[in-house]
């Protein structure tokens, strides 16, 4: 395969991104939850005349002023490269989704995209404030999957997804999606995290180097770790959590949802059980998981396939 690349309209996206952040920051504080997936799904200009109706001519003819060139070195600069949409490495995975990345851009081993779906990729998320048992299970439940050579997908947020990136580079490889650049380690505190994650996977992002984070753009990474991976697992999490929103996509796209249960007093287990009362595969263990997807590798391209009792109902 080649080397990743990325066409000059679809990096142009992501430093569009970069430029509408505050304003997309500000329609999330006026109606929580947006901007809505379907904003994402817009083309350059009709996104910048909604989410900066006033000045959106200036921010437009300022993106077209940016040179291929000054991209390509911001990008070598900052020891990342990019793949579109366009590209051999973009993951199939990601291409049934309306409001798909035009751009991804990474740090780390690019072979890892085309791997992360369908058979052989698993998100694990779940609370930032997770419990000594949630912690405990992610970092399991990611150990045994990289030990099985399973891609391991999280957000290197606290808790849950911070243990799961661990598990998994004791035993593998991991892939972590920021909702900053990913030349930033966010948060800063996971800075060894992150270059670790580097040096043992893949740290993505959807934006360019240097791109702060925001609220909106940790709430939109969260439809590319379920459009990653061939299963989200939810570990812990509250029943209007971004966790449960990644489960909630990967449900939207066909992939299979598991949870780990908890006790029915926790409030960390809200979510998790929640799921599995709605249908979500019961994850006790690797060995859970696995044999979900085997089920699920089977039956992929049979219509009964996306009713099997696997899968999350919803």
């Amino acid at each position: 395969m080649n080397s990743p690349s990325a066409c000059i309209e679809c990096l142009r996206r992501s430093w569009l991104l970069e430029m509408l952040a505050p304003y997309l920051e500000r329609m999330t504080a006026k109606a929580p939850g947006s901007p809505p997936r379907q904003l994402l799904a817009w083309q350059n200009e009709e996104l910048t005349k909604l989410a900066a109706p006033k000045v959106a001519a200036q921010l437009l003819t300022r993106l077209a002023s940016i040179r291929e060139g000054q991209m390509r070195d911001q990008l070598a600069d900052a020891e990342c490269w990019a793949c579109c949409k366009h590209s051999d490495h973009y993951p199939i995975g990601l291409r049934v989704l309306d409001d798909a990345p035009w751009a991804l851009i990474g740090r780390g081993d690019p072979a890892l995209l085309p791997q992360t779906y369908p058979a052989r990729s698993v998100a694990i998320v779940g609370a930032r404030r997770a419990t000594s048992y949630g912690r405990e299970v992610a970092r399991e439940l990611g150990r045994d999957l990289a030990a099985k050579d399973f891609i391991v997908v999280s957000g290197l947020a606290f808790g849950i997804d911070g243990c799961a990136h661990r598990g998994a580079m004791d035993e593998g490889r991991t892939v972590a999606v920021l909702g900053c650049g990913p030349d930033i380690a966010y948060p800063n505190s996971h800075r060894s995290l992150w270059r670790r994650v580097q040096e043992a996977g893949l740290v993505l992002s959807e934006l360019p180097p240097g791109a702060a984070p925001w609220r909106w753009t940790l709430s939109a990474r969260n439809r590319i770790v379920g459009g990653l991976a061939g299963m989200t697992v939810v570990v812990e999490a509250s029943e209007h959590s971004g966790s449960m929103v990644t489960a909630g996509v990967a449900a939207e796209i066909g992939r299979d949802v598991g949870a780990v249960p908890g006790p029915l007093t926790s409030r960390a287990s809200t979510g998790p059980n929640a799921l599995l009362a709605g249908g979500a595969c019961v994850v006790r263990d690797a060995q859970d998981i696995t044999d979900a997807l085997a089920l699920a590798d089977r039956g992929r391209g049979e219509p009964e396939s996306h009713t099997n009792g696997n899968r999350e109902r919803r």
